[in-house]
């Protein structure tokens, strides 16, 4: 697993360290990863026999995609027997100026999914889906057991100082699953500093808009929502 010595704490975690860029190869080959990807995810399903325990799960998409994009994940997680969840914001636009507004809007579906279910929900962010998945962890932690992030970088969403995601002895499990091979965003750029809260998972041969399709990436999301809930921190009783 790769690793990388992080430089400052920000909005959304940590600013990355370098300015690696996607290689053009696998930028031009990011079309067909992606087809291979998603034929790879029809023909492979994830292991159905190991059900979960129910809890809510909101999937965000990335950048410019909608709830359709992220469909196949979400009937899949419902055949492990979470309750899935899109959005319901239509296509991902970016949040413009007014990011803490955004936040708002978002932390309210939280807020209601909390309520509906009597239960801490994890969320999955792909890309900068991910990002908004990281902002609503640190700002509803006691609503929030955890944060999966797909192909999302560590980046800037505003200029405010917030504790970073993943930090010791917080109440919110974070992960951060990235491929070597995604055409649009460096992996480099993916990978956070490895904590009791915090890891980074490594899947090969994924491409970026492959995340949300490959088998690899459902049954490591599987395996992550049967993690237990963390009951033991002041978060979870504090509203």
């Amino acid at each position: 697993m790769a690793s990388t010595k992080l430089i400052h704490c920000s909005r959304t975690n940590m600013i990355y360290p370098n300015s690696a860029s996607v290689s053009p190869l696998l930028f031009a080959l990011e079309p067909y990863q992606a087809f291979c990807n998603y034929l790879a995810g029809q023909m492979n399903l994830p292991d159905t026999v190991v059900h979960g325990d129910g809890h809510p799960v909101l999937v965000i998409p990335g950048l410019a995609a909608s709830g359709m994009a992220t469909v196949d994940m979400r009937i899949r997680l419902q055949d492990l027997g979470y309750a899935a969840y899109d959005w319901k914001h239509g296509i991902n636009g970016g949040h413009g100026i007014d990011l803490d507004g955004w936040l708002r809007v978002l932390g309210k579906q939280v807020q209601e999914l909390y309520e509906r279910h009597d239960s801490p929900i994890s969320i999955i962010g792909w890309s900068l889906g991910g990002m908004y998945a990281r902002e609503l962890g640190l700002l509803h932690p006691a609503l929030v057991r955890q944060v999966i992030t797909l192909a999302t970088p560590f980046g800037i969403l505003g200029e405010s100082p917030r504790p970073c995601a993943g930090a010791e002895g917080g109440s919110v499990r974070y992960t951060s699953i990235y491929s070597q091979t995604d055409g649009i965003v460096s992996w480099e750029k993916c990978i956070g500093p490895e904590t009791s809260q915090h890891r980074n998972i490594e899947v090969n041969g994924v491409s970026h808009f492959g995340m949300v399709h490959h088998p690899d990436v459902l049954n490591v999301i599987a395996s992550l929502l049967q993690e237990p809930l963390i009951t033991d921190h002041p978060h979870r009783y504090r509203s």
